[in-house]
């Protein structure tokens, strides 16, 4: 049951922040939303709030000098926010838009969180459920607040969550009645500082789960963590060591005393890369209840999200195009030339958030033809990698793809899976891999 306040300061008036405001007012709260910005498209956006009986505050450089309760704090503010770091000196209450949704849900939630993959999983679990019958909706950082779900759809069995690093910040009470941690590779360093610090905010989502409640780990990852001593931790990787593992075209475990063995040939998740992740999924579902025939539907009908992996057109002369804009991170890179079996011609580059690895370097000597490389980082990934392989600063994505398209052969991929952040010169990696797909239709025949 949702608790109630008398006087909350909601900060950020996108959709996280939006959502918690118009929860909260639906309780009997007071409820005042500041953001600096101030636009007509954020304007039209928080009318809703005010519409509501909320008060709303754009523009604004310093917060209100009032008492308050509560604060409520959109993804975007970090512990170092100044905003934030006010509140603590007023002695505030802060929580995320997370955790106040999850106090509010009357459902089950799975909760879902690592570095890659996250989405693809969360849409597979919400779109099987739904296909056998059990109401359920993705929610979190997927693009849904949970506070949204909380407010509109109180009538659904189960959330499916996708939980990120940075609402992991603000969130202390979060319980799940099943849990999954895909991976743990380096990414938001520029954020949180060090992978340890990472990695514990990664942990810190089983903190408060009920005892015996289900924890999927992966293979790499030591469940000795004094956060999950109280859980039933299931393991999953490639090994049938694992109580969940896949096997090419088979994900194969263990439930209630029985052997389950998920046919999932011929999916989008039947390699190396994804099926490890799916093979957490057939653990999770199990645990929600349904049966291998249902599990299988859920595979075989799987359509995954834009910017992931995305085969979205082949040319005449036998080229074709992934758009890959999602990585964002250079693992995610790593990840797509694995699962890359032609020859492939790679575009990367964006704002940079980690240091260049050696693995990269490795990878890129398998296939890569040539690199085509593209903003901020340009000039570093071109040291980095022209000993390796062919590299050209194109600069720009246009020119990348320019190039990329005339120099391409029959039997190729062109990959755009920058590995890096988009914002240099996107606005998000979605309008990146949409440009990307605009541009590749223009000139390819």
């Amino acid at each position: 049951m949702c608790f109630e306040v008398l006087n909350v300061l909601v900060l950020g008036g996108g959709l996280s922040g939006i959502s918690a405001a118009r929860l909260l007012l639906s309780k009997g709260s007071q409820v005042t939303l500041v953001d600096s910005g101030d636009s007509d498209r954020l304007r039209a956006e928080t009318a809703k709030v005010a519409d509501e009986g909320g008060r709303v505050s754009l523009g604004e450089q310093e917060l209100p000098a009032e008492d308050f309760d509560l604060c409520v704090v959109s993804p975007v503010f970090a512990l170092d926010h100044p905003w934030v770091s006010a509140c603590r000196v007023r002695g505030l209450k802060i929580i995320s838009e997370l955790e106040l949704g999850a106090l509010c849900w009357r459902g089950k939630m799975i909760a879902i969180t690592g570095s890659k993959g996250k989405s693809s999983i969360v849409k597979l679990c919400s779109d099987t459920l739904n296909m056998a019958g059990i109401t359920a909706s993705p929610a979190g950082n997927y693009g849904i607040p949970l506070s949204y779900l909380a407010l509109e759809k109180p009538e659904l069995e189960w959330a499916v969550t996708e939980v990120s690093s940075f609402q992991m910040e603000h969130t202390e009470d979060l319980s799940p009645e099943a849990a999954i941690l895909l991976n743990v590779q380096p990414d938001h360093l520029n954020r949180h500082g060090t992978m340890d610090c990472y990695k514990k905010l990664k942990l810190k989502m089983f903190a408060s789960m009920q005892p015996g409640m289900p924890a999927f780990l992966p293979e790499d990852l030591s469940s000795d963590d004094p956060r999950l001593a109280r859980l039933n931790i299931q393991h999953f990787g490639i090994s049938d060591k694992f109580e969940w593992h896949w096997q090419k075209g088979y994900i194969r475990g263990q439930f209630n005393g029985r052997q389950i063995a998920v046919d999932m040939r011929d999916s989008w998740f039947d390699n190396e890369i994804f099926g490890v992740s799916a093979s957490a999924a057939v653990g999770v579902l199990s645990f929600a209840g349904l049966n291998i025939s249902q599990i299988e539907e859920g595979f075989q009908n799987f359509s995954p999200l834009e910017h992931r992996m995305e085969q979205f057109f082949c040319s005449n002369r036998g080229v074709c195009f992934i758009n890959d804009s999602k990585a964002t991170s250079l693992s995610a890179m790593a990840a797509a030339l694995k699962m890359v079996e032609t020859p492939v011609r790679l575009i990367a580059g964006g704002l940079l958030k980690e240091n260049l690895s050696e693995n990269i370097k490795e990878l890129l000597t398998r296939g890569t033809k040539k690199v085509y490389l593209i903003g901020n980082c340009c000039r570093q990934m071109f040291q980095a990698w022209s000993d390796t392989v062919i590299c050209v600063e194109s600069g720009t994505l246009e020119e990348a793809v320019k190039a990329s398209v005339n120099e391409s052969e029959a039997g190729e991929t062109v990959l755009l899976s920058p590995g890096t952040a988009s914002f240099d010169q996107f606005n998000s990696y979605c309008e990146r891999g949409e440009r990307f797909k605009e541009l590749v239709r223009e000139v390819a025949d």
